[in-house]
C-alpha cells in the first residue's frame, strides 16, 4: 500500500512527494518545520543544480532552495504515477 520513504534529496526534478518527517536533531528541520513544510506537505522537486547542490522544491505555493544536505534530511513518501 505504501511506497518506500526516501529522502527528499533523492526524488528526481519534476517528481513529487508527500512529506512524512524531518530528520531528529538536524539543524534545518525547525526552520522547514516554521516555514510549513510539515508531515503530509505535498512538495515537488523543481530542480537540481548542475552539481547537486541546491535543490529547488515547491511547497504551499511557495519555491525554496535547500542545501543538498538539508534535503536530505527530509523524509518523502513519493507519488505513484496513475
Amino acid at each position: 500500500m505504501s511506497e518506500a520513504v526516501i529522502s527528499l534529496a533523492a526524488l528526481p526534478p519534476g517528481e513529487r512527494g508527500r512529506v512524512q518527517s524531518g530528520e531528529d536533531g538536524h539543524p534545518a528541520v525547525p526552520r522547514l518545520l516554521a516555514l510549513g513544510l510539515l508531515p503530509g506537505t505535498e512538495i515537488t522537486v523543481v530542480r537540481v543544480a548542475p552539481l547537486g547542490d541546491p535543490v529547488e522544491v515547491e511547497f504551499l505555493g511557495m519555491r525554496l532552495s535547500l542545501r543538498k544536505a538539508d534535503a536530505a534530511a527530509v523524509r518523502v513518501e513519493p507519488f505513484t504515477a496513475r
